[in-house]
């Protein structure tokens, strides 16, 4: 029996020996997920991207949809209660009358209560190509025929305002991702090759990184977009405003690389790798950007929130996305006009979804550099 219990001790322990044995991406992981204002954020940019993702399942109208009878509506809430105090399970709104206000020459709405319009989930509306593969035209919400239902407001044109948010989501998160995919590609392997090589090309690359950080960047993006030929397609315009964003921002990237291949050119494992004969490609891609590749991924997720708001920016001042195109900052270019602000607020709409987009991305920021830190408890 002593034997038996022995040995189950022993199994005990080799279990606990094995327990304890974490993989540094399990132990970055476990780091991370402590972090609840992290996990918060991560939730509320899936919930962004999602809504971005599936922004014509969500709209009611196309984006482009123009409603010269219905300018400058204010947000309409769902109604639960009637004129008359009666409770409705399904929710409404009622019918808009327009009149124009000879003071003010803008349109003054009022409900025409003997319309009731129900609000109904998944309806039949215009026709699109869900994730751009599966022909659908059902959407979230909507109301019948001749009845408008404008959950967030409209704008000069009559715009739905929900269909001009989400769907400027889709260009402003996604410039976001495409810059910083290309201020990786170009920081990692300068850097990299700065660091690894040295000598000449070092001061070289190092001279080049120094002249274009000299440039204020507001400035240089502003003239490099307005420098953009105005034939060109929306796509070919996003693509090019990816690049610009991305022309500083590897900068920084660059030299943090540079600094940890610096320090990994003289570990045990480059040093042996280079006795048994190694390749310097094999080195740098497998020894040492791996060993870098947390540091970038951290830099990464805090410089997209700038290139949302480079982005913002750009189309704000008129130098960015153009119509019939949308972004964020295209649709807060509606407001800068003082008296749009206090007549017509829920332009501002779109500047609550930036604000949320760069807070959610530090918090993520924060916590993987937190999660990626050997030190942090």
């Amino acid at each position: 029996m002593a034997t038996s219990a022995s040995t189950i001790n022993l199994q005990t322990g080799e279990e606990a020996r094995q327990a304890t044995a974490i993989s540094p991406a399990r132990l970055i992981g476990r780091r991370f997920l402590r972090n609840k204002l992290a996990i918060a954020g991560g939730v509320v940019l899936t919930l962004l991207y999602m809504s971005a993702l599936f922004a014509d399942f969500i709209a009611p109208v196309p984006y482009t949809e123009v409603h010269e009878d219905y300018v400058f509506v204010p947000p309409q809430l769902p109604r639960f209660r009637d004129e008359q105090g009666n409770f409705h399970l399904r929710p409404f709104v009622y019918g808009l009358d327009s009149e124009l206000d000879m003071d003010t020459f803008r349109f003054v709405y009022s409900e025409i209560h003997e319309e009731k319009y129900l609000i109904k989930l998944f309806v039949e509306g215009y026709e699109y190509k869900l994730l751009g593969l599966i022909p659908f035209n059902r959407h979230l919400y909507g109301v019948d025929a001749p009845g408008v239902f404008y959950l967030l407001g409209s704008d000069d044109l009559g715009h739905d305002m929900v269909a001009r948010v989400f769907m400027g989501a889709r260009i402003s998160l996604t410039i976001g991702l495409v810059g910083v995919i290309l201020t990786i590609i170009f920081g990692a392997t300068l850097g990299t090759v700065s660091g690894f090589y040295g000598g000449g090309l070092d001061t070289m690359i190092q001279r080049i990184i120094e002249f274009l950080m000299s440039f204020p960047a507001i400035p240089l993006w502003a003239a490099l977009a307005a420098a953009m030929p105005p034939n060109w397609s929306p796509l070919q315009r996003f693509f090019a405003i990816s690049v610009i964003l991305s022309l500083i921002e590897w900068t920084g990237l660059a030299r943090q690389v540079r600094a940890k291949v610096l320090s990994f050119r003289e570990m045990e494992y480059t040093l042996a790798a280079r006795a048994a004969g190694a390749s310097d490609a094999r080195i740098i891609f497998r020894h040492m950007l791996p060993n870098a590749f947390s540091h970038i991924i951290v830099v990464a997720t805090l410089a997209i929130p700038g290139m949302i708001l480079a982005e913002t920016a750009l189309s704000f001042l008129g130098l960015g996305i153009q119509p019939p195109q949308t972004s964020w900052g295209a649709l807060l270019k509606q407001a800068q006009l003082v008296s749009v602000l206090l007549q017509q607020p829920w332009l501002l709409i779109p500047a609550f979804f930036v604000i949320a987009a760069v807070l959610t991305f530090n918090f993520v920021g924060d916590g993987l550099r937190d999660a990626v830190d050997p030190y942090s408890l």
